[in-house]
């Protein structure tokens, strides 16, 4: 394995481990947005609950206070995580961009050794001529 095949092959691995790391992410963050639906039908719920029976009503205002405290901090993990998702998606863009780099270089070390065979190619067929003309 040439050297150009052993950096090709690990940018490969990072950008796999970063992917696995965005999908880790984004699974986290559909799970807070569940939570936060959630939390909203819950709410609902306990709304017509409340409407129906007179006891419920009594608890209903503190019950909405504190739907709205859980709601706010599901939203401000939500935050947080689309910021990571950001950062982890900009790195995996780095990453790609790092694997095409080395990519492209080991192509253009391909062609000059390519390049290189065929001049050593075409030197020694020059001689092979100017040693037969010699001859003649």
């Amino acid at each position: 394995m040439s050297w150009t095949d052993s950096l090709i092959k690990l940018a490969g691995y990072e950008v796999e481990v970063l992917q696995k790391r965005l999908a880790e992410i984004v699974d986290r963050r559909l799970q807070a947005e569940m939570r936060l639906v959630m939390l909203e039908a819950q709410g609902e719920s306990e709304a017509l609950h409340a409407k129906r029976n007179p006891e419920a009503a009594q608890y209903h205002m503190a019950f909405v206070e504190g739907l709205r405290t859980r709601k706010a901090l599901a939203q401000i993990e939500i935050d947080r995580i689309l910021l990571e998702e950001a950062g982890a998606r900009d790195a995996l863009a780095l990453a790609f961009e790092e694997q095409k780099k080395y990519e492209q270089v080991a192509e253009a070390h391909r062609l000059d050794r390519l390049k290189t065979a065929n001049r050593i190619e075409t030197a020694a067929m020059d001689e092979m001529g100017l040693r037969r003309t010699m001859r003649l």
